[in-house]
């Protein structure tokens, strides 16, 4: 289960995009706390702490307890909003949990033991299919990560979700398959011949254009 993060936060007296503008101005991001049967709450977070989490990986799976004044608020993030152009977190959308909450989340995927796949030794390409795997889950055990050991991996291996252990309740979205996650690739190289040959082809290809043109003509 991933560590649960704390971050401050206080109430936004006003809703809107004049409040959201203020609250930028004075160094803040605006969210909003949303679910469990509960009135929505706009709040604003300081930025400059907002980004230490934004600058760890799985922000989207990572539990926090978000203390607004005396109450403290067990939450997801679920959509960041940013700036188009310098990327900042512009908003963020909180859902409420409680341990029992069943979940659907984004886990990361790392990799590790490079050195001991002899398939890269000898020049393979580790071609990771995907980044993340989307997973159902309890709120209260969230995969941090899903760790992927690449020991005596060979050229032409591939990697499944089922070759990986799960935390018990936590189970893929796709379930209808052993889906792939990542293949050592063999490496890709461009000759010297295919290189000499490569023009050829072009001066070919121009020379039916023309052919065609007189004919047309």
């Amino acid at each position: 289960m991933a560590d649960v993060a704390t971050l401050n936060a206080s109430v936004r007296d006003r809703v809107g995009k004049g409040s959201a503008r203020a609250a930028r101005r004075e160094g803040f991001v605006p969210a909003v706390i949303y679910g469990d049967k509960k009135d929505p709450l706009p709040i604003q977070i300081e930025k400059r702490e907002l980004d230490k989490l934004l600058n760890k990986p799985g922000f989207f799976s990572h539990l926090i307890d978000l203390k607004v004044g005396k109450d403290s608020h067990r939450v997801l993030p679920r959509d960041l909003q940013q700036h188009p152009v310098t990327d900042f977190a512009w908003h963020v959308d909180f859902l409420r949990v409680s341990a029992t909450s069943a979940l659907t989340v984004d886990v990361p995927v790392e990799f590790t033991n490079e050195g001991a796949a002899p398939g890269l030794k000898r020049g393979g390409v580790l071609n990771v299919v995907r980044h993340t795997v989307e997973m159902n889950c309890r709120a209260d055990n969230i995969p941090e990560k899903l760790v992927i050991d690449l020991t005596g991996l060979e050229i032409g291996d591939s990697i499944h979700i089922s070759a990986i252990a799960l935390p018990e309740g936590a189970t893929p979205v796709i379930d209808d398959r052993d889906f792939t996650i990542a293949t050592i690739a063999a490496p890709t190289v461009v000759s010297e011949t295919d290189a000499e040959e490569a023009p050829v082809a072009e001066d070919t290809a121009a020379e039916a254009e023309g052919e065609e043109e007189s004919e047309e003509s």
